[in-house]
């Protein structure tokens, strides 16, 4: 059944011109930035990557069905094929999946006639266990659907079948393991990043033991699960999708932190404070804490916290092989030895600069030369993710290693 998107989801300007809106010209300079970034030969990821991650994201669904398969290195001429009815048959995740997918109804546009979502629904079911077919070392989790219907909202089933899966074996990874252990080491960041920041709010909630399992849903389920406006959802998965893995428990350290006075001001017991952690609001500053979220992944690694983080066996996650996933990333571009050329010759004229000024750096003033490096974006609204492919290679040399 082929099915239509809902008027005002995935319905956007076109990408080449200013279409209906009346755009700023902020807003106008992005949108031909990006064009200009998908139509170089090859397609320069890099500033691509932030573009979704500065003010605003990506702007349009219709932009994100372009630019999101190239943050992942989604090849969208070799879409899969639509799966068959054998799909369903003695599929041990079958009735999980159809249940949580029924219990889905908030998380499409509201006023979407009955049929056409009832059609997205089965489309839902489809990709989802299509990438557990697919992926037999994935096992299903409660709340994945809640980060599938995203992408099949945005780009329609085939496609978001294709970036789900991309998605599922790199970003996710740790989240359908057959144990949690892997999320719990997540969720284990949260707190070293509130502590270094807010040591009064980290002390707090230590009296109060609330523990870290009230961002569980927003973690494993990338917000997906408790905003209820899509826009802010989509704004998030542009953000995530151009970062680390990790990013998204960074996000949640800056939601608590902004909400530092209804914490203090609660009464000091795990009930109140998990009960008031748990409820996120919907009217969050949500570029102002991307923005923060970013500049606290600068300043604080992590590198910096995974010994603070008590789950082992780290060297499994997701997280930890997202350099090599990045590094993978950059050599798909068939300009590569041209364009590593030319960052050998500026890397050592950066380093020659380096180590005139490196003299016995310690550890807090190596935070400020991580945010001067990183300083262009940041100054846009976020940390300089958007240079990774470059970092990664010269960060070594100064000491800039930004991931464990």
């Amino acid at each position: 059944m082929d099915v239509k998107k809902a008027p005002g989801v995935g319905a956007s300007s076109p990408l080449n011109g200013i279409g209906r809106q009346d755009f700023d010209p902020k807003r106008k300079r992005k949108v031909l930035e990006i064009s200009q970034a998908l139509s170089a030969s090859p397609v320069d990821v890099a500033v691509l990557r932030r573009m979704a991650i500065g003010e605003g994201g990506l702007l349009t669904d219709e932009i994100r069905c372009k630019v999101w398969p190239k943050l992942l290195n989604v090849q969208t001429d070799r879409l899969p094929e639509k799966p068959g009815e054998a799909l369903r048959e003695n599929n041990k995740d079958y009735h999980q999946v159809l249940l949580d997918v029924r219990r889905s109804l908030r998380r499409f546009p509201p006023g979407m006639p009955d049929e056409q979502r009832e059609g997205l629904q089965e489309e839902l079911i489809n990709i989802i266990l299509q990438v557990l077919h697919n992926n037999p070392q994935l096992h299903y989790y409660q709340g994945y659907h809640d980060i599938v219907v995203t992408f099949l909202l945005v780009l329609g089933e085939q496609l978001a079948t294709a970036l789900v899966e991309k998605l599922s074996t790199h970003h996710l990874r740790d989240f359908m393991d057959p144990t949690m252990d892997n999320t719990k080491h997540i969720l284990n960041y949260l707190m070293p990043i509130i502590e270094r920041v807010n040591p009064e709010v980290h002390d707090f909630m230590q009296r109060a033991e609330v523990g870290t399992i009230f961002a569980l849903s927003w973690l494993i389920t990338w917000f997906g699960h408790v905003l209820s406006d899509f826009r802010h959802v989509v704004r998030l998965y542009d953000f995530f999708l151009a970062c680390h893995p990790l990013m998204p428990i960074y996000f949640a350290a800056v939601i608590v932190l902004h909400r530092e006075e209804e914490v203090l001001e609660c009464e000091c017991d795990m009930a109140s404070v998990h009960h008031l952690l748990s409820q996120i609001p919907q009217d969050l500053p949500y570029e102002l804490l991307i923005s923060r979220a970013g500049d606290l992944f600068v300043q604080f690694p992590p590198s910096e916290l995974a010994r603070e983080a008590t789950q082992q066996h780290s060297q499994q996650t997701a997280a930890s092989t997202f350099k090599d996933f990045e590094l993978v990333s950059a050599q798909q571009r068939p300009d590569a030895v041209l364009r590593r050329r030319r960052r050998e010759q500026a890397r050592a004229a950066a380093t020659a600069v380096v180590k005139s000024n490196a003299v016995a750096v310690q550890p807090r003033a190596k935070r400020f030369v991580r945010l001067a490096v990183m300083g262009l974006t940041v100054a846009l609204g976020a940390a300089a993710l958007a240079v990774v492919n470059t970092a990664l290679e010269w960060a070594p040399k100064i000491d800039l290693q930004l991931f464990p």
